[in-house]
């Protein structure tokens, strides 16, 4: 071997182990990236917005672009008092750019939900590990709640990312106290404040204290909370809105969105949202699906929630949101995402120690099992259904043809191939299952569901609107209706002679003598003749 040959072995040798260690490096990015797009944008635009919270985010977005007011938010020409502004204002930068369709109103939603796994990882990453922070992003990107969440024009994919990120500057300043981790923090609360009102300062206020007093640190809890620059930031962000809103609206302002969706909504059931106080187990072993058996397996750990301040935190965090939300009167399942974060986290530390194979797989078997059941159920109980909206809606077979069914089948097949793998590691077969059924929901389940659901709202509003249709909605709720006719549509509270509704079909024994427009999904419209 020549002198030289030698140092340019070596030199291909450092070469080929730098490439592979960048190819290593490079494949959890991409197995992140990959989840992201399966899980937030895959289809993103290619199925109705669902009502009614879509509809009425939507709907209310494109009456603020008509009316050029963007402090105040009008749903069907009525004052909506329901959410703060921010995500109004970003749905409406979203359709400036991309126009006024589903893709453009969700966008702000996916980006929120991308960014919050992007900062579970960052977070993560640094405190567990690399390989934690990649795994916790992972589960966090295919999620059935956050993948639920991630793809609705609604404002909680949004608060879900300011909460994190204040929680994440928070338990910093629990390990690091620097003053610019709780100013951070107070920065991502307001813009919460911003996004949905005083949630966004109550969990990580409570959550924290619980957490600070078990670590010992009370006094840096009362230190951060007094902290003049941190209101000051609240204020400067958060207080001109609110300010403009109180200064244009008044006392309604008030009574609509600090104490009927505020307080009422904790101390009684609203708009008939209630529940017992074992609510949240069974929704949280559905939100978590397919990982349930890694959240139950992390569960065994509680015992040791002082462990660490990192378990402690952890715990705390999902802790308080669990019991609260809880007690409250008002009950959605989307409130306990607010406390789901810290459960990515645990779920990734404790990924490795689930032995049970039918734990693990089970449930992403369950999520698939359901998806390729729709069609059969809607075939089943559609005609065993008194009910005609419901009947007709799941009626339209259309909705699950042949290559919905194979495709179904083949991703049920692919899951249950990956969960009788012999001698495998479970947590790589168990993110393979999480990809194909975050592909198996976003792709198949929910564009099908709505379909049934909102298909038939979409035509008819479009129908009304080439028609030119003065349309009014009797006993229905649907303000989707409205952004796709793309003109207000007000309540009919006295029905007269040439009125044209649109009612759903379980409602046209009280209309009397009509014809009919469109009918379609149980969704009817129709001219009233007398």
């Amino acid at each position: 071997m020549s002198k030289d040959a030698a140092p340019r072995m070596n030199g291909a040798r450092a070469l080929w182990l730098a490439a592979r260690g960048t190819a290593m490096q490079a494949r959890p990015m991409l197995a992140v990236a990959l989840a992201l797009y399966l899980g937030l944008f895959f289809r993103l635009g290619d199925f109705p917005l669902f009502d009614v919270d879509e509809g009425a985010f939507s709907e209310a977005t494109r009456e603020m672009l008509e009316r050029g007011d963007f402090v105040t938010t009008w749903l069907n020409g009525e004052l909506r008092f329901d959410k703060p502004i921010l995500t109004y204002w970003l749905q409406a930068l979203s359709v400036s750019w991309f126009g006024l369709d589903e893709f453009a109103l969700r966008l702000p939603s996916a980006l929120a939900s991308a960014g919050w796994v992007v900062a579970v990882l960052v977070f993560t990453r640094r405190q567990a590990g690399e390989a934690a922070g990649y795994a916790a992003a992972f589960i966090a990107a295919t999620t059935l709640g956050v993948t639920v969440i991630g793809r609705g024009a609604i404002a909680d994919a949004l608060l879900n990312l300011f909460l994190a990120l204040s929680m994440f500057d928070i338990y910093r300043y629990l390990v690091e106290p620097r003053v610019r981790y709780r100013r951070r923090a107070w920065l991502w609360m307001a813009l919460g404040v911003l996004t949905k009102g005083p949630v966004a300062l109550l969990v990580p206020a409570a959550a924290s204290l619980a957490a600070y007093t078990l670590q010992g640190q009370l006094a840096r809890w009362w230190k951060a909370l007094r902290d003049p620059v941190g209101w000051l930031i609240l204020l400067v962000l958060a207080g001109p809105w609110y300010l403009l809103e109180y200064l244009e609206q008044g006392q309604p302002f008030i009574d609509g969105f600090f104490l009927r969706h505020n307080v009422e909504r904790f101390v009684a059931p609203l708009q008939g949202h209630g529940g017992g106080l074992l609510y949240y187990v069974p929704v949280a072993l559905l939100l978590l699906l397919p990982y349930t058996g890694l959240f139950l397996r992390a569960l065994r750990e509680l015992p040791r929630l002082r462990a660490t301040p990192l378990d402690t935190f952890l715990w705390c965090w999902f802790l308080f949101v669990f019991l609260f939300f809880s007690i409250a009167g008002t009950k959605l399942p989307h409130y306990l995402l607010y406390g789901i974060t810290p459960l990515f986290i645990l779920m990734a530390l404790h990924r490795h120690v689930l032995a049970s194979r039918w734990l693990a797989f089970g449930p992403p078997l369950l999520l698939m099992g359901l998806v390729v059941a729709l069609p059969h159920a809607a075939r089943i109980f559609g005609p065993r259904t008194r009910n005609p909206y419901y009947r007709e809606m799941l009626s339209q077979a259309d909705v699950f043809g042949a290559e919905w069914q194979i495709a179904a089948a083949a991703l049920m097949l692919c899951v249950l191939g990956l969960a009788l793998m012999p001698r495998s590691p479970l947590w790589p077969r168990l993110a393979g299952c999480a990809l194909l059924c975050a592909f198996a929901f976003g792709g198949l389940a929910l564009p099908a569901i709505a379909a049934l659901q909102q298909g038939p709202v979409k035509e008819a509003a479009l129908l009304a609107r080439a028609a030119r249709l003065p349309v009014r909605t009797w006993q229905f709720n649907v303000p989707s209706f409205s952004l796709y006719r793309q003109a207000v549509t007000p309540r009919a509270d006295v029905l007269r002679k040439g009125d044209v509704v649109l009612t759903r079909s379980d409602e046209l024994a009280r209309l009397g003598e009509i014809s009919v427009l469109y009918r379609k999904g149980g969704v009817v419209l129709a001219r009233i003749e007398s």
